[in-house]
C-alpha cells in the first residue's frame, strides 16, 4: 500500500512495485538454473542438429543434411509408429480404466465399505508409480524372463508348457508385453487424479439420479464424467507428453529390440548420441521430438481452454 507524505505526495518506498522488487534477488537462482539446465542445452541441441560431430573434435556445420536424412530414415518413422502404441499404453488404456475404477472406488466401494478401504485400494493401484522405474523394470524383467521367469513357470505348472515364450525377446510379443508393463506402472496416476476430482462432486447429484432410477452406468455417464472433465484433460496432456518422452522402460527392458520392435524416438536419439556417436543426427531426432511435443502441447492447451469455456 502507498502512504501519503506531509506535503500530500505519495511515498514511493511503500508502493507495491518497490516492495516486489525486494524479492527479485530470490528469483535469480531459479532463473540461472533454468538458463543453464534448460535454455542453453536446448539451443545447443538445435545447433548440433545442423552439424556433424562425434562428440569429440571439431564440429562441422552441414546445414539440413541431418534433417534430410531424418525424413528418409525408416527407423525414425518406425520409432514414431511405436510411440503411438506407447501412447495407447500410457494414455488411452489407463485413462479409460482409471475412469471406471475411480468411479467404482468412490461411488461403490467408499459407500459400502468406507473411505479407508477405498483409500487403501487407491494406494495399491498407485504403488507402481512410487517404485523407481529401474526397480519396476527389474521386477518385470524377472517375471517375463524366458528361462525361469514367473510367467513361463506358471504356464508349466498349469500344463501349458508349450506356450512358454521369450516374451521380451521376440518381435511378435516384445511391444505388447512392454505395453502391458507400462499400463501397470501408469494406471494409478489417473485413478488418484480422478478420485480427487470426484471429491468435489455434490453427492446430492448421485442421490437425485438414484431417485430417478438411474443405474451405475447412467450415473457415471451423466454425473461423473462431465464433472471431472478438467482432470481428464490434465491427465491426457501430461500422460501423452510422458508417453512421447518414454525412455527408461525401453532402455532397461528391451534396448529398443528385438530389431526395431520397441524402438521409440527418445531411445533412437540416445542410440545415435552414445552408441553410434552421430551426435548431430541424434540432436536432429531429439529436436524433432521436442517440436512434436511443443506443437501437441499448444494445440491441446487451446482445446482445453475451449472445452473449459463451454463447461462454464
Amino acid at each position: 500500500m502507498s502512504k501519503k507524505t506531509k506535503n500530500g505526495g505519495v511515498s514511493m518506498s511503500r508502493l507495491p512495485g518497490n516492495r516486489s522488487a525486494k524479492f527479485v534477488p530470490y528469483l535469480v537462482p531459479g532463473l540461472v538454473g533454468l538458463l543453464v539446465i534448460v535454455v542453453i542445452p536446448f539451443v545447443w541441441n538445435i545447433y548440433l542438429s545442423f552439424t556433424r560431430w562425434r562428440g569429440v573434435g571439431p564440429v562441422k556445420f552441414v546445414g539440413l543434411q541431418n534433417w534430410k536424412r531424418l525424413f528418409a530414415d525408416s527407423t525414425f518413422w518406425i520409432s514414431f509408429a511405436n510411440s503411438f502404441w506407447i501412447i495407447v499404453a500410457i494414455v488411452v488404456i489407463p485413462t479409460i480404466l482409471g475412469l471406471f475404477i475411480s468411479s467404482l472406488l468412490t461411488d461403490v466401494i467408499q459407500k459400502k465399505f468406507g473411505g479407508k478401504t477405498a483409500s487403501f485400494l487407491r494406494a495399491m493401484f498407485y504403488l507402481p508409480q512410487l517404485l523407481p522405474v529401474a526397480v519396476a523394470a527389474i521386477i518385470m524383467g524377472w517375471i517375463f524372463r524366458p528361462e525361469d521367469g514367473a510367467v513361463n513357470a506358471l504356464l508349466v505348472k498349469l500344463g501349458l508348457g508349450s506356450l512358454q515364450h521369450n516374451w521380451l525377446g521376440s518381435p511378435d510379443s516384445a511391444l505388447p508385453v512392454l505395453m502391458f508393463i507400462l499400463v501397470w506402472i501408469q494406471l494409478g496416476y489417473p485413478i488418484v487424479i480422478f478420485m480427487s476430482g470426484l471429491q468435489r462432486v455434490d453427492p446430492e447429484l448421485y442421490e437425485a439420479a438414484g431417485l430417478d432410477g438411474a443405474n451405475w452406468w447412467q450415473k457415471f455417464r451423466v454425473v461423473t464424467l462431465p464433472s471431472i472433465i478438467p482432470e481428464l484433460l490434465v491427465v491426457i496432456l501430461t500422460a501423452t507428453i510422458g508417453a512421447l518422452k518414454t525412455f527408461a522402460p525401453v532402455y532397461l527392458l528391451t534396448k529398443g529390440g528385438p530389431g526395431t520392435a520397441t524402438t521409440v524416438p527418445s531411445y533412437y536419439s540416445y542410440n545415435q548420441f552414445f552408441q553410434v556417436q552421430q551426435v548431430g543426427y541424434g540432436a536432429a531426432i531429439s529436436t524433432a521430438l521436442t517440436v512434436v511435443i511443443i506443437v501437441f502441447s499448444i494445440v491441446f492447451t487451446m482445446v482445453q481452454k475451449h472445452v473449459e469455456k463451454e463447461l462454464v
